[in-house]
């Protein structure tokens, strides 16, 4: 039973690292994709804003992929939950993901300004709603979602797509967007010169000014919103489901963890060090330093959150004893094993590839190189 409590801490740990990779590498993407009217003010310009991001996008979209199968293979409760009750939400999210590629391919096959219009803003929202839902999902995490159990383990959704729009949650989702689009205007500065460097400049200055004033009035709201506490339950290494434990509420309880283990505090604060040194370095010119800055902002924001709901992966605000925990929610330990053996090997391929992509399609972007590039977008 120890190594299995093992395998449910190291998969818990994965699932965020997976989070924290997605956040980082497509929302750098997607904040690109929202900066594009806004940087980009003529055809040319914009096709320097999407060339800088052209040689990698669809390869960072294997985070994405990489994340929904961990949920599904490591957290089949949490996947089938989430997947079944909050449907309208995914397929949103789907069809926004869907219209991406299509925006980046399509968008240069006509020269009509009307056509690349269409694509152009199609870009912009396929950018902004995807980092708002992301945002709006952790921060239902911990409002709680309306769900609950029957005796053989169905679930049932007892909410609405608005309920999922409250204001907690829409505040989370405007945290992501900014830190997306301040990851994207660092992106743009480091690779664009002249006036689109001035502009992405701005705009990732501005990003991250929002995302420090809204991390902080997260944090404020979080210390006196109702959370949810363990009470009982069977032992973490044993076998469990949610309908055997006792969750209560209360006001500040996502700060227990904080409370009994002071060195927790380092999280958020790795937050607001990544945050106010991306902002110092954005202002120096110093874009290599500010986007790992901006990286480890997410960690610190994405840390918070974990750290905050642990041991709670999808608490139910209809039954809080029907919670999901990294208990009762993941799979068997043989199952674990195998997914780490597969992690440790890919995890790492992609890692290096990513790092070799980048390395190699090092440089600035300039409106001669997409003028001329017969393969440029």
């Amino acid at each position: 039973m120890e190594l299995y409590l093992a395998f449910k801490i190291v998969w818990w740990l994965l699932l965020g690292v997976l989070l924290i990779a997605l956040a980082v590498m497509v929302g750098m993407d997607m904040g690109v994709g929202t900066l594009l009217r806004f940087v980009g003010r003529t055809d040319l310009e914009r096709r320097v804003v999407l060339n800088t991001i052209g040689p990698h996008w669809d390869g960072n979209q294997v985070w994405f992929v990489l994340g929904g199968g961990a949920i599904f293979a490591a957290f089949p409760l949490i996947y089938a939950t989430a997947f079944s009750g909050l449907y309208i939400v995914m397929l949103i999210l789907l069809w926004t993901m869907i219209v991406r590629p299509l925006s980046f391919e399509y968008r240069s096959k006509l020269p009509s300004a009307r056509w690349r219009n269409l694509w152009d803003w199609a870009l912009v929202v396929s950018g902004l709603v995807p980092m708002v839902i992301y945002g709006a999902a952790i921060g239902n995490m911990l409002r709680g979602v309306p769900f609950h159990f029957s005796w053989n383990l169905t679930s049932y959704y007892t909410g609405s797509f608005v309920s999922l729009l409250n204001p907690f949650a829409v505040m989370c989702g405007l945290l992501s967007l900014a830190l997306s689009i301040y990851m994207g205007g660092v992106m743009l500065a480091g690779r664009t010169d002249d006036v689109l460097h001035r502009r992405a400049t701005q705009a990732a200055k501005w990003a991250v000014m929002v995302a420090l004033m809204l991390f902080t009035i997260g944090g404020a709201w979080v210390s006196v919103m109702d959370g949810y506490r363990l009470v009982s339950g069977p032992a973490p290494g044993a076998a469990q489901s949610p309908l055997h434990q006792v969750v209560s509420l209360s006001a500040g309880a996502w700060w227990d963890n904080y409370r009994a283990v002071p060195v927790l505090w380092l999280v958020p604060a790795l937050g607001y060090v990544g945050m106010l040194l991306g902002l110092s370095a954005i202002r120096a010119g110093r874009t290599t330093l500010a986007w790992w800055s901006g990286a480890l902002a997410w960690i610190g924001v994405i840390g918070t959150a974990g750290v905050s709901l642990f041991p709670f992966l999808m608490p139910s605000s209809t039954d809080p004893s029907q919670s999901l925990t990294i208990w009762n929610s993941i799979s068997s330990l043989r199952t674990l094993i195998w997914m780490t053996g597969f992690a440790a090997v890919f995890v790492p391929t992609i890692v290096a590839y990513t790092s070799w992509s980048f390395y190699v399609m090092r440089g600035k972007v300039s409106a001669e190189h997409v003028e001329t590039d017969t393969h440029a977008y």
